[in-house]
């Protein structure tokens, strides 16, 4: 779409600082990577899961973020739900939104379509060609041209070993097995080396003997590894969820991404809001090191503190 803000340093100037901090780095995410806020508080280098959590929060209120069920069916009749993350570096309205899910309807994906974070500007999948046979892998490699790669193997036998002259009629007659080994992956040295190896001081038919040692020598069929086809799939219905607890707009009451529960725990962060310049440890990516020593009272003051209340006087001895 033609509508979506481009790169820049003013980027997400409309967020606090830990949202617009998120927001850029989930904007630099490739498109399929998981977008959980534990995976995410796990890779971020300042924030843990319980302000990635809260921010994520702010980030779907503010129309960056919307998580989305969509069921699809595959063409052999599978079928499964799938619920995507749809991120959208532009603010949209719920409005916007909601006709963005609406639209996802009838889209044409792949089996492969999967979980993960996915660009509200993301294309139409485009239809996979109809591949209806593949070679067998039992049948017989093509007959050589002249001149092949087989062919100038076994005349070049000789410069490798004088002891294996083989003649213009040798080569011709042995050329469907040279073929046949450079078809199995071998290579032109592979077929040199193993007509070469070992000679006796004196090789009386050169011809028979590269026969022998072709047939004998062979070296196993490759096995073909076989791409899974891919398959169309339909999505065929939609659903809104909350975009922290995956609560579905069946069973819960969504309003602009949230359910109603986490929209209220939501309003109640803003309005308490922490203390200016206290991070509690569990907004951290890490907790500090452990002594082996748990101080009740230090733990106890956190706790005002993330409630936004004064931590209790410590009396003097």
């Amino acid at each position: 779409m033609g509508d979506e803000d481009p790169h820049a340093d003013a980027d997400f100037a409309h967020l606090r600082e830990r949202e617009r901090d998120l927001a850029r780095y989930i904007d630099h995410l490739n498109d399929g990577q998981a977008m959980g806020y534990k995976v995410i508080a796990a890779h971020h280098p300042r924030y843990g899961q319980q302000a990635v959590r809260s921010s994520m929060k702010l980030l779907t209120d503010a129309g960056h973020v919307r998580h989305i069920r969509e069921h699809i069916t595959v063409e052999d009749n599978s079928m499964r739900w799938v619920t995507r993350t749809y991120w959208s570096r532009t603010r949209r309205s719920p409005e916007w939104w909601a006709e963005f899910a609406r639209a996802r309807k009838g889209r044409i994906v792949t089996d492969a379509y999967g979980p993960g974070l996915a660009r509200a500007e993301e294309p139409d999948v485009p239809e996979e060609p109809d591949v209806s046979e593949e070679p067998d892998v039992s049948e017989p490699a093509e007959e050589p041209e002249p001149g092949s790669a087989a062919y100038r193997t076994l005349t070049d036998l000789r410069e490798a070993d004088p002891r294996m002259p083989l003649s213009d009629a040798d080569c011709r007659a042995l050329e469907v097995l040279a073929a046949e080994w450079l078809s199995r992956g071998a290579a032109p040295h592979d077929i040199t080396k193993a007509l070469t190896d070992g000679l006796p001081p004196t090789v009386t038919n050169p011809g028979g003997l590269a026969r022998n040692r072709l047939e004998t020598k062979m070296p196993p069929k490759q096995a073909k590894i076989r791409q899974k086809a891919t398959r169309r799939a339909r999505i065929d219905r939609v659903i809104m969820c909350c975009a922290t607890c995956d609560a579905d707009e069946l069973t819960a009451k969504i309003v602009n991404g949230l359910c109603v529960e986490c929209r209220a725990e939501l309003e109640a962060e803003e309005a308490a809001g922490p203390l200016p310049g206290y991070v509690p440890d569990t907004f951290l990516t890490a907790p500090p090191q452990d002594t082996g020593v748990v101080d009740v009272t230090r733990w106890a003051d956190e706790v005002r503190r993330a409630a936004g209340l004064r931590p209790k006087a410590t009396r003097g001895v």
